[in-house]
């Protein structure tokens, strides 16, 4: 069985994590199938929206310990990633950091489902994605200074947007382990679900947004997204330029002609 299972049905794109035996710990393996998945994802017109999930009881642990602590470095892999300062940069560089660069490039949504335990790189892969839906019984902690490290797969910079410069640093400085109910406090996760209702709402969910009006979706994504660096004037020249595209399209005719007759659109 490969390290990670992505599938794909009725529009709806599932990259499952495998190594329930290790918490969804990375592999090399993971790794490039991870990536794989994505460039699909990026390339697809056919996908409209991703499940990024654990399979098991955790959703990631991020590096492997087993493999740290053999000093083998952050997970498994048949080639040197640890014997000089630029091995052990490109084990991060040329595998996991490519996981949120790839996600920028994706104007599809991407669901975090974390089922169970999220630890240090396990976290920053779900604070990755736009939305994240926890279990109730799911566990959450930024756990490198743990183990003497810094965050090195994104927390530093996907973090402090979430909830702030000082929780964020809270977080990091003290490994503190969150339950659900107080990262969604906290705002770091978007939903809390019952442990047994996780999948089924998750797919509600996904199912809601892959039957909604898609050039609108991607647009209000892309456009959230680049509003954080963007001038309000460049802001307002870009929104204006997605408004005139999407008023041409047939999804925004059916959207105000199903308002009108007062019945559920039909998207194309």
């Amino acid at each position: 069985m490969s390290d990670l299972h992505f599938e794909v049905r009725d529009g709806i794109a599932q990259i499952i994590l495998n190594r329930p035996n290790a918490m969804n710990a990375f592999s090399e393996e993971m790794l490039d199938l991870w990536i794989d998945a994505l460039q699909t994802v990026r390339d697809s017109n056919d996908i409209r929206v991703v499940i990024v999930k654990g399979n098991g009881k955790g959703f990631c642990a991020g590096g492997d310990m087993k493999e740290m602590g053999a000093g083998r470095g952050f997970y498994r892999s048949d080639e040197d990633r640890v014997t000089t300062g630029l091995a052990r940069k490109n084990s991060l560089w040329k595998k996991v950091q490519r996981i949120p660069l790839l996600l920028e490039e994706i104007d599809q949504p991407v669901i975090a489902e974390i089922n169970g335990a999220a630890f240090g790189a396990g976290l920053d892969m779900a604070l990755m994605c736009d939305i994240r839906i926890a279990a109730e019984g799911a566990k959450l902690s930024e756990s490198y200074t743990k183990v003497g490290l810094v965050p090195g797969d994104g927390a530093a910079y996907f973090l402090p947007r979430i909830v702030g410069i000082d929780k964020a640093l809270d977080m990091l400085w003290t490994a503190k382990v969150l339950t659900a109910n107080e990262a969604k406090e906290m705002g770091l996760v978007t939903f809390v679900i019952a442990d047994d209702e996780l999948e089924g709402f998750t797919e509600n969910y996904a199912k809601k947004l892959a039957n909604g009006p898609q050039t609108a979706i991607r647009f209000i994504k892309r456009a959230v997204y680049q509003n954080q660096t963007m001038s309000l004037r460049s802001s307002l020249d870009m929104i204006s330029s997605f408004m005139a595209i999407t008023t041409e399209l047939e999804d925004h005719r059916e959207g105000v002609k199903a308002v009108t007759e007062k019945r559920k659109p039909k998207f194309q």
